[in-house]
């Protein structure tokens, strides 16, 4: 069995990128320590945990998160080839 690496890409994409996206908002509302998220800036330039910065979190989380998912599934696939499981080989 494998992935389909474009659809799995465009998943990580949108849910790491929503990910950001909603928590930058929950600490806006709701506050809270910010610690975590405030370090994003310093991998993501220009976020920080207020509404335009949400969305700059939102397209480079969805720009990571793709990334980490081409990666995953394009590895995933290459060891599914070559090591396939016993319920993938025909049997007679």
């Amino acid at each position: 069995m494998s992935l389909n690496v474009k659809a799995f890409t465009l998943t990580c994409g949108l849910l790491w990128g929503l990910c950001i996206f909603f928590l930058t908002w929950w600490l806006i509302v709701f506050g809270g320590e910010t610690v975590v998220l405030e370090s994003l800036g310093d991998f993501y330039l220009g976020y920080s945990v207020t509404p335009s910065g949400s969305f700059v979190g939102l397209v480079y989380g969805m720009i990571d998160g793709a990334l980490a998912g081409l990666i995953f599934s394009w590895l995933y696939n290459v060891f599914a080839r070559r090591f396939p499981s016993r319920t993938d080989t025909p049997t007679d």
